[in-house]
């Protein structure tokens, strides 16, 4: 039956491509989901007005027909008045014909098609648009949306993450697509009751229609088929129905992904050997390089310098040439100008000088100008990939470097002391990032974090930033993925994705900004799917369902990463929420951004225990204890801690957020000074006391310093502690609930979520 059926649909595509088109006319597409089983409305092609007859009417249902003009210059048909309905009357259908025959006179048409008329509600959640589409990033994508011609309008103001279901043949999973639709807004509203209507249809036959065009994107994209979409697809009473089709061809070619041998990244981050060319006497980018590399601890008798006429640099050999360097390098780092740099690389894979290169120069492929410098660099790279020693692995250009701590280097050419402000603590964190600005930003900006990597990848004319996490994933000192990606490779989305799966299935997290998203559904004229699955929506969606924490905003994003690194040992087991403050309008502010947690009331040990550390406070008059916990502005150092204790040892309790408004006098909140006798750092304050608690709770919790600049010491202490501290009780709600949402695969609690009492 396989076979029959890829007979069938090859025929329908070789015959659009004899006549020399790109597109199905809408009888052909008609005929390709008949053959998937998927039910269209009844239609007849006519040549002209003139083959319009009673008994040819007569074979239609109901009192109307639809009109519809076959081109394939014209892809949405009803924007030009290429789509009429009728009354079923032999004259009006005829004039109605012969009115379309004067309208599209100038295009090339090959007919017109006579349509059943399928009764159907125009009510939201009637109509549904499948689409699937091809993308450079990662293949194949399946898009299920609102349907209609408010399918774009519904999916640009539907809540992201809701809009629109995504799913790849390659990068979802069977039981995976289950829980994409249970997050959906528009398949929630078409499998379940509402307002007392019966489902429009059922999950599995949802789920059937899915399967269908997940199973034909995967064999017949890109080389068959490019864009393929249904809309609408009516949910009659009946059956679905596909009342439109849009379907364009590919160009018989299969898409095939670069490889490169990546293990050579090892060399790259880990090198036992350095060379460096484009170092001058004076400081220049090269020599800030060479400085760098020294004072990150990499021995000096390991460099080996490419510059002629000189003996040494900053106690570093020269070398007169590439060729005289002493045997293989390990990492060959290039800081000279871009014209220069084709040459190198030539003589650097000729001579087999290098396992890996890291490339500094900007403009290279990115001016213009300089596209024939790239066409070398990748013609040297695509005759070295032929080779059993399969050339070098290059990073770049245009980047700024890399800092490796297992390598003990730093090939950035920034100065140290304009990065960051003093060591920060060793981090279980690689930062890949195209741009090297955001690089060094977020090293600057992440100050108490010392990332394992920081690597800046560049325009990715070798190595890419799949190529980076496929093997970084592998290394479990790394906990935490921070990625910025303004691009893929082609195909190196779906080489990204799929390491990311890898990594947030081990329980590690891969944090996400994908920029360049103004670009995103440039194809939008083309079809609809294109429009409202444009490439940054299809990663965010594919990111969000493999376990990804994308981020929004660039705040966002160091927030994340912070979450990330502090709590990556620390458990989330569900959504039960211990809150905690000694502000009245920071626990309404708490409640108020509540989100997927829920706030139960303390177990009875905790709310005696609680209840008498109010009454040591004396505030057991004033208020009670309840979730979030009110203390006061009276709490002291002491009992403020004991109190944070108790609730985070509730077994009610999975995560917890501590919020302090700061300027009450009863808690050490302020540095040291002349003017008052307040130490936040001296033992027994509320800082060292949670930065105690940090070590002693295995829940993951979060600090609030709701206050002005006054209390940036107090904020950076508690960061310095590796509590996640914010400055506002809203935004850690927001930030807390993303992260969460990565760390529970489901949500944990005692009772079903109809019973969870919420606040």
């Amino acid at each position: 039956m396989r076979a029959v059926i890829d007979k069938t649909v090859t025929s329908i595509l070789d015959g659009a491509r004899s006549e020399g088109r790109n597109v199905l006319l809408d009888p052909e597409g008609f005929a390709l989901l008949d053959v998937l089983d998927i039910a269209v409305p009844r239609h007849h092609l006519i040549s002209s007005s003139a083959d319009i007859t009673p008994h040819l009417l007569s074979s239609f249902p109901g009192d109307r027909i639809v009109i519809k003009v076959i081109t394939d210059h014209i892809l949405h048909k009803t924007d030009l008045g290429g789509v009429l309905t009728v009354p079923r009357e032999p004259s009006i259908v005829e004039a109605a014909v012969q009115t379309m025959e004067r309208r599209f006179r100038a295009h090339e048409v090959s007919g017109f098609t006579i349509n059943e008329y399928v009764h159907h509600d125009a009510a939201l959640g009637a109509q549904l648009l499948l689409g699937m589409r091809w993308t450079n990033d990662f293949g194949p994508v399946v898009t299920l949306g609102p349907g209609g011609i408010y399918a774009e309008y519904l999916a640009k103001h539907l809540r992201p993450g809701r809009a629109m279901a995504i799913f790849s043949p390659e990068l979802t999973p069977d039981e995976a697509i289950e829980s994409i639709l249970s997050a959906d807004a528009v398949a929630q509203l078409v499998t379940g009751r509402n307002r007392g209507r019966n489902a429009r249809i059922s999950p599995e036959s949802l789920y059937e229609l899915l399967r269908k065009f997940l199973d034909f994107a995967a064999s017949r994209m890109p080389h068959d088929v490019t864009d393929f979409e249904i809309n609408p697809l009516v949910l009659t009473d009946r059956k679905p129905i596909a009342l439109d089709v849009l379907v364009k061809l590919g160009d018989g070619l299969t898409l095939q992904p670069d490889t490169r041998p990546i293990h050579k990244i090892k060399n790259l981050l880990e090198p036992q050997s350095i060379a460096i060319v484009g170092v001058s006497q004076s400081q220049n980018p090269g020599h800030m390089i060479l400085h760098n590399i020294i004072r990150s601890g990499f021995d000096p008798d390991r460099i080996h310098l490419v510059k002629p006429g000189n003996d040494q640099i900053e106690g570093v050999q020269c070398y007169p040439s590439i060729t005289s360097l002493p045997g293989t390098i390990d990492l060959f780092v290039v800081s000279v100008a871009a014209a220069l740099v084709p040459e190198i690389i030539q003589e650097v894979i000729g001579s087999e000088k290098a396992e890996s290169m890291i490339v500094i120069p900007g403009g290279l492929g990115e001016r213009s100008g300089s596209e024939g410098l790239e066409q070398g660099v990748r013609f040297a790279l695509a005759e070295a990939r032929k080779s059993e020693w399969q050339g070098p692995v290059i990073n770049g250009g245009n980047c700024l470097g890399i800092r490796s701590a297992p390598g003990r280097y730093d090939s950035t050419f920034l100065p140290e002391h304009k990065v960051r402000p003093g060591p920060g603590r060793p981090a279980p964190l690689a930062i890949i990032s195209q741009s090297g600005a955001f690089a060094a930003a977020r090293s600057s900006r992440l100050a108490n974090l010392d990332p394992r990597y920081v690597i800046s990848v560049g325009n990715q004319s070798d190595l890419t930033v799949g190529d980076y996490l496929s093997y970084l994933k592998d290394d479990q000192e790394v906990e935490v993925f921070a990625c910025y990606v303004e691009g893929f490779r082609p195909l190196d989305g779906r080489q990204w994705m799929a390491a990311a799966a890898e990594i947030t299935a081990s329980g590690r997290s891969v944090i996400l900004y994908r920029a360049g998203r103004t670009a995103a559904g440039a194809s939008a004229t083309e079809s609809h799917t294109a429009s409202i699955a444009g490439d940054y929506s299809v990663t965010r969606e594919l990111a969000a369902a493999t376990g990804v924490l994308v981020a929004d905003s660039l705040g966002d994003f160091d927030d994340l990463t912070r979450l990330a690194c502090y709590l990556n040992n620390c458990a989330v087991a569900g959504w039960r929420l211990g809150a905690i403050s000694n502000a009245g309008f920071e626990c309404v502010a708490i409640a108020d951004s509540v989100g997927r947690f829920y706030l139960p009331a303390f177990s009875p040990a905790t709310t005696e225990h609680l209840s008498s550390i109010l009454g040591d406070a004396g505030i057991d008059s004033v208020v009670g204890v309840q979730n979030p916990l009110d203390l006061t502005p009276i709490m002291s150092d002491e009992l403020y801690a004991a109190a944070t204790g108790s609730v985070l040892e509730d077994n009610n309790i999975d995560v917890g957020i501590v919020g302090c408004v700061p300027m009450t006098g009863a808690l050490n909140t302020l540095g040291e000074a002349e003017i008052h006798d307040e130490d936040l750092k001296r033992e027994g304050s509320l800082v060292t006391r949670l930065a105690q608690l940090k070590q002693d709770t295995s829940k993951a919790w979060v600090a609030v310093v709701e206050g002005g600049t006054m209390y940036d010491p107090m904020a950076a202490t508690l960061e310095a502690h590796e509590i996640p501290t914010f400055r506002t009780a809203d935004r850690a709600m927001r930030m807390f609930e993303m992260y969460c949402r990565s760390r529970i695969k489901r949500t944990v609690s005692q009772t079903s979520s109809a019973e969870q009492p919420r606040i």
